[in-house]
Parts: C-alpha cells; structure tokens; sequence
C-alpha cells in the first residue's frame, strides 16, 4: 500500500486511474480545482464514485496556487505523485493560451518544487500524442516533437522539459505518457466520442470539421489506466506512447461504427478543417511493451459498444452535459 498524489482527480484519464489504484489497496490523496471548462456536474459524478472509499481524500486545490500544493505535501507523505492534472482540449487552448500555461508548465514546477522539498521521487506526468505533430505515423519517442500546431501542445512540451531538468538536478523519476485520444464511459465531453454519441442519440446534426478522413488512434480508457499505473515503475527518465497502436479508425467510419451501434443515423454538417488538428496519430507502442510490458486489450469496436451502452444508461443527465458543452 503506497500513498499517491493524484492530481486531476475529477478528470476523465485520473478518476479512472484513482479507482483502479483504490481497487488495489493504495491510499489516494486526490487534487482538483473543479473548474467550469465543460460542465462540473460530470467531474462531480466521477469524483462522487471515489469518496465512497476511506482510502481516498479529496482536496479542492488547484495546483496553479504554490501554497495550496506546498500544505498538502506538508500534510502527506507522498512515495508518488500521478499529474494528470492539465487544461485539455487543442481548440481551446487557441481561445486561452495563457491559462494552459499557467497550469501545465506553472502549475507543474509547483507539483515538482514541493517534490524536491519532500524528496518524493516519482513523477507520473500526463503528455499527449499532439506533440508529434509534423511527424509520420507511427509515431515512435524517437521522433521530433519540436513543431506543436497548437498551444496545448506547446505547454505539454514545457511540461515534458521541465520534469526532464528536475530529473537531471535532483534525481526525481519521471514516466511521460503520451496518451493517443482517450475515450470510454464517463468521458470527456469536449471530445468526438463523447458529443458524436450525444448527437447521434439525441438525433441531432453533428458539426464536423474536415471531410472526416482524418484518423485518430483511439484508445480505451481501461487500457489507459492499466498502462498509466505501471508507469509508476522506476525508469529513470522515459518518455512513452500510450496509444491503441493499430490502424487508426478515420472519423468518417467512427461514424459509420456508432451508427451501427446507437441504430441512429449521423446528420452531418461539415465545417472547414481546423490549422491546429493533426491529419492523424498513430501510435508506435513497442517502447511500451518493451519497458512495461503492456498493450492494450480493448477494440475499438468493444470500447465504443461500452460507451454507447454508458450513454444510454444515463440519458436523464448526459443530454444537458452535451448541451452545455457546445460552447468549447
């Protein structure tokens, strides 16, 4: 039984994890700052399923604010921290860009300044597959990923960079996850996955940038958590694909999948392509099998029919979560 930091605790990638390393006996202290990019009321549900644990406690904490996180290292002792904890989403962060980097670089060297002072020597931080940008698929950690389209992805390189240099300096262990587009029950409401659903549900028009035959690698949120949790190993310093790692599913026949599982038809209204979108990732996971010994287990075609089930077990709320998402 360890005692982790998990930041990002109402998150979609950490709520998931939390529950799994409750499930394993760990004692979790969980920080999130609860804010309104999409709707509270989602990251209330996934936070409301860890409280029932007495292994879990909750700060309402934000670690943009170094006294906050410096508190809760005085009152805990850490032997890791998991930092999930990010502003997501590409687009938004083209409306934003300096409160992406106020919490993913700023925010970070708070998490590792209290790091250094506490000696906790492990770091999970979370990355993203957006920083491959310019590169041919699959993407391998060889690859550049100095040309990010987007200020999320900038600030997630900083990130990686700034966990490097502590790394050099005091030694901390650090494990960087590029996760490739994170989907499943309970997700992210910004996301393709979550509001293709919604729509085709709902029978509403879809908005969708591009001629949908861009392609993304989607990976299941159990396989994100399995592989997010042995990235507590100590590896030194490694950067590595979480990703699904086969032939990326195009959007055009994700949509042709959900029709087939929701039993709706997609009303299509096409938008121009977006500068910032990459055309397509694909992972190349063979560091990830080769230095954690993991793979992912779940289909795209198991994961969706999961997370289709998911939506229609809670149409009492999820429709008015999409609605107020429309806005990201």
């Amino acid at each position: 039984m360890q005692n982790l930091l998990l930041t990002g605790i109402a998150g979609f990638i950490g709520a998931a994890t939390a529950e799994k390393l409750l499930e394993q006996g760990h004692h979790v202290i969980g920080v999130d700052n609860l804010n309104d990019y999409y709707p509270i009321e989602l990251k209330e549900f996934r936070l409301n399923r860890l409280l029932k644990n007495t292994n879990f406690t909750f700060y309402r904490a934000d670690i943009e604010n170094e006294t906050e996180i410096g508190e809760i290292f005085t009152r805990h002792r850490f032997q890791a921290v998991l930092n999930l904890a990010a502003r997501a989403g590409v687009r938004g962060s083209l409306l934003k860009p300096q409160e992406y980097f106020r919490t993913n670089s700023l925010g970070l060297i708070n998490v590792l300044e209290a790091m250094r002072k506490h000696k906790t020597g492990k770091l999970v931080l979370a990355s993203t597959s957006s920083l491959y940008a310019g590169e041919k698929s699959p993407f391998a950690e060889t690859q550049s990923s100095d040309t990010p389209f987007s200020p999320y992805a900038a600030s997630k390189k900083s990130a990686e960079t700034l966990a490097y240099t502590y790394h050099h300096l005091y030694g901390i262990d650090v494990s960087v996850l590029r996760y490739f587009t994170v989907y499943g029950p309970a997700g992210r409401p910004d996301m393709a996955p979550f509001r293709f659903i919604e729509w085709m549900l709902g029978e509403k028009p879809m908005k969708l940038f591009g001629d949908g035959n861009q392609s993304r690698d989607f990976t299941y949120i159990d396989d994100v958590v399995h592989g997010t949790i042995l990235g507590l190993k100590d590896l030194g310093y490694e950067m590595i694909n979480i990703g699904c790692g086969k032939n990326p599913l195009s959007i055009n026949d994700l949509l042709h999948l959900l029709e087939k599982l929701t039993g709706k038809k997609a009303k299509v209204q096409s938008g121009p392509e977006m500068l910032a979108d990459m055309r397509e990732t694909r992972a190349d996971i063979s560091k990830a099998q080769r230095i954690l010994g993991w793979k992912p287990e779940i289909s795209p075609a198991e994961g969706f029919q999961q997370t289709v089930q998911w939506h229609r077990e809670n149409r009492d709320w999820l429709p008015a979560i999409a609605s107020a998402s429309e806005r990201i």
